[in-house]
């Protein structure tokens, strides 16, 4: 029997992103705008990406503290939690 591990999962979703960015550029090559104004659509564009992926990246910031900050309160507890029961274990 197979197995399917996920590997493929990521070559097809690079596939699809590759055929979505392939698709718009001939679409706007094809496009029937002016250059100037094709080029201001993808510096717009660029610019809406841009701001995007600020926001998730400090999304993702955000989130790796927060997960940062319980860890350490989880590891914090947990090392009360021995000391208490070692304690009441020597007395």
């Amino acid at each position: 029997m197979s197995r399917d591990d996920g590997a493929g999962a990521g070559s097809i979703l690079l596939a699809f992103l590759l055929g979505a960015v392939s698709g718009a550029a001939v679409a706007l090559l094809y496009a029937p705008q002016s250059g100037r104004e094709t080029r201001e659509f993808l510096n717009d564009k660029a610019n809406e990406a841009r701001t995007r992926a600020a926001e998730a990246a400090a999304k993702g910031r955000d989130a790796l503290n927060q997960g940062r900050e319980t860890l350490t309160t989880a590891i914090e507890r947990g090392r009360e939690a021995y000391q208490t029961a070692r304690t009441r274990d020597n007395a």
